[in-house]
């Protein structure tokens, strides 16, 4: 009867686990070449605000390109791989834009 309960709560704890939502598959990012945010800040702020994003610098192992851009204020467009624009912000802040930016990416199957 023991090992019944205790396999009992081990699956009603599996349970619980899984109703609260895993975390989504880890998205790589690749940035466009002509990007004039510097790869570090985009990075630090991504790794702040939606930790399951990285940056890498094979677009063959990217899921999206990011092109960062300032010019009085922060542009950031997601490409899908054949060359669509999926997503644009423009924001005051950095901060903002990587907000923004993580939002729409959290949305994508």
């Amino acid at each position: 009867m023991k090992q019944f309960i205790i396999g009992f709560a081990m699956l009603l704890c599996a349970g619980v686990a899984s109703a609260q939502g895993a975390p989504g598959k880890p998205l790589k990012l690749v940035m466009a070449r002509n990007s004039t945010v510097p790869i570090v800040d985009v990075m630090k702020n991504l790794s702040e605000k939606c930790p399951s994003v990285s940056i890498t610098t094979n677009p063959d192992h990217s899921d999206y390109m990011l092109y960062a851009g300032w010019a009085g204020d922060y542009r950031f467009m997601v490409i899908a791989k054949g060359g669509d624009t999926l997503y644009a912000t423009k924001t005051s802040f950095l901060s903002n834009a990587v907000k923004d930016v993580c939002k729409f990416l959290s949305t994508r199957p």
